[in-house]
């Protein structure tokens, strides 16, 4: 089995043109690709790793690359929401060109598809404007901190909604020590400021219905990640156009020098975000929701780590201590089998 027997499955007779649906399903007609099972998601595909490792490794990859060429990207060009149209757009383009080429397999458009994916993208809208509030009001370690409480409620939802067993003993700990070293770096090494709590709990709201129901979706919505990614960033795009003019940015964008250091940063911005649009929805498809989460949040205390390390902001054996901690609790975390129906 290989990335691309998981990910590409054949194009839904609908999407293309020609080809007449028989009124009496047979059996060739019924799904070609059986449900990735779970014991599959760890067998060795490339180099000896399976596809949950190499998910795993994308998705950070696409994660540590989108945050520094983003920060270059919004310094040449001052709005956010427009940089944030042009990856929703480019990748929206290039899965309808690269299905349309045969490239990638994405299935046609439905209602009733379209119709559960707008709660996506509300969830998607919403945690974005969330992060954005929290920010405001509170330093980026102070929101690592609340955010590394999210596993401890994700593996309850996950047990609640998802079908997923209670984490094991080790894994418990694993949450508890996880938070924890993120409570100690901000009390030994950094200044502790949130001034609108109900902001935070607005956040915590949105970002654990995205992960539960995006969760879901991949569980229970049978479609391939590149139709999920056409989806999302195609139904995203439509209120974000209509926010560009009501924030003002089309006054700064008349007044933009489209130069080459303007334009790729910009470009290569839009091209990791195709990257980390597949990889979300690759890995959200492949581990639980919880797993999903301590990933993402690993993700960012590594980027506080090499920071630190890089820029004057120089940290005490304390606070790197702590920071170190968190990232050995994520890695003993063991995923929660499914439970036994």
């Amino acid at each position: 089995m290989t990335v691309q027997d998981v990910e590409q499955q054949p194009l839904l007779e609908g999407g293309k043109p020609g080809h007449a649906e028989s009124s009496t399903p047979s059996k060739s007609q019924e799904p070609r690709e059986k449900p990735l099972q779970e014991h599959d998601k760890h067998k060795p595909i490339f180099m000896g790793f399976g596809l949950a490792t190499l998910a795993i490794g994308y998705y950070a990859a696409c994660s540590s690359t989108m945050l520094v060429i983003n920060k270059v990207a919004i310094h040449q060009l001052p709005c956010p929401t427009t940089v944030l149209c042009l990856q929703l757009a480019t990748a929206s383009v290039f899965v309808a060109v690269s299905n349309r080429a045969g490239l990638v397999s994405a299935e046609a458009v439905e209602w009733d598809k379209l119709k559960k994916f707008i709660w996506v993208v509300i969830g998607f809208l919403g945690t974005i404007f969330a992060n954005i509030k929290v920010l405001q009001h509170a330093n980026v370690e102070t929101f690592i901190t609340f955010r590394s409480s999210t596993p401890l409620v994700l593996s309850l939802c996950d047990y609640f909604f998802l079908g997923r067993a209670l984490p094991s003993l080790r894994s418990w700990l694993s949450l508890i020590v996880l938070l924890g070293g993120s409570v100690g770096y901000v009390m030994v090494d950094s200044d502790y400021k949130v001034d609108a709590y109900y902001w935070l709990l607005l956040w915590y709201a949105f970002f654990t219905f995205d992960t539960v129901y995006v969760k879901h979706m991949c569980d229970t919505v049978k479609m391939t990640n590149w139709a999920r990614v056409y989806y999302t960033n195609a139904i995203a795009l439509v209120p974000l156009l209509f926010a560009v003019p009501l924030l003002g940015e089309h006054k700064r964008l008349a007044e933009t020098v489209w130069d080459y250091n303007l334009v790729m940063p910009l470009f290569l911005s839009c091209v990791v975000g195709v990257c980390m649009s597949h990889s979300a929805y690759l890995l959200r498809e492949t581990v639980s929701a919880t797993l999903f989460t301590i990933v993402g949040i690993l993700c960012k205390i590594i980027t506080v780590v090499i920071n630190v390390m890089i820029w004057d902001k120089h940290a005490t054996p304390s606070g790197i201590m702590f920071l170190l901690v968190c990232v050995g609790a994520g890695t003993f975390y063991e995923q929660s089998p499914r439970r036994q129906t």
